[in-house]
């Protein structure tokens, strides 16, 4: 079922893929990830099989066996009907992927806390059409959310405490704790009021006013 094939050939020839790491978050034996997929016209539910980090076996932009699917309507809380022949997925054809704590593989409170040192947390606006994603993404100091506009081996970036909406309805599920966002359906980045969602001016330079 080719969901966007024609433009996966085309975000293939502008990127390369990240490169495989055997940094402690890649280790440990394949294990049953439950996700939330969204694709332009379509929302699939299931299983990936994956080592890791979820975010990184998207990145590696290579089909991921997946299991226990069904899909239907991108909108939250749309009937979903089983669909048994789906047994992989390409990452280029996936808009929003939804994530929960199991997405990361066991971690010691000090890797948690790795995971988020030295980076700035800005609340922002992404427009990924036809989606609108609003949470917190974590950059290096020095780096503005702008950025993600940039060519990167990161094809997926998270951004947590996130909420996606398709025109008035959401299509994100309350009880996902990550949103990973496709760089390649980015289309616009901006700052916004943490507690509102509505787009707020921000200097140049400085961090997440909205924090706290």
């Amino acid at each position: 079922m080719p969901f966007g094939f024609l433009k996966r050939k085309l975000a293939q020839r502008e990127t390369p893929a990240a490169p495989a790491t055997q940094d402690p978050l890649h280790r440990g034996a394949p294990r049953g990830v439950a996700f939330t997929a969204i694709t332009e016209d379509w929302r699939l539910r299931g299983r990936m099989q994956i080592t890791g980090r979820l975010s990184d076996a998207l990145n590696r932009r290579e089909a991921i066996a997946i299991v226990d699917v069904s899909w239907g309507s991108p909108e939250a809380g749309a009937e979903l009907d089983p669909a048994p022949g789906l047994r992989s997925v390409d990452p280029y054809d996936l808009i929003l992927v939804t994530a929960g704590e199991d997405s990361l593989p066991p971690l010691s409170e000090t890797e948690r806390t790795a995971l988020k040192a030295h980076r700035v947390a800005y609340s922002v606006g992404l427009e990924v059409p036809p989606f609108r994603v609003v949470g917190t993404v974590f950059m290096h100091p020095g780096s503005e959310p702008e950025r993600l506009m940039d060519r990167s081996t990161e094809m997926f970036v998270p951004v947590v405490d996130a909420v996606a909406h398709l025109g008035d309805k959401m299509v994100s599920d309350e009880a996902s704790d990550v949103i990973l966002v496709n760089r390649f359906y980015l289309r616009g980045v901006e700052p916004v009021d943490r507690r509102t969602g509505e787009p707020q001016p921000r200097l140049p330079g400085s961090p997440d006013a909205s924090r706290g």
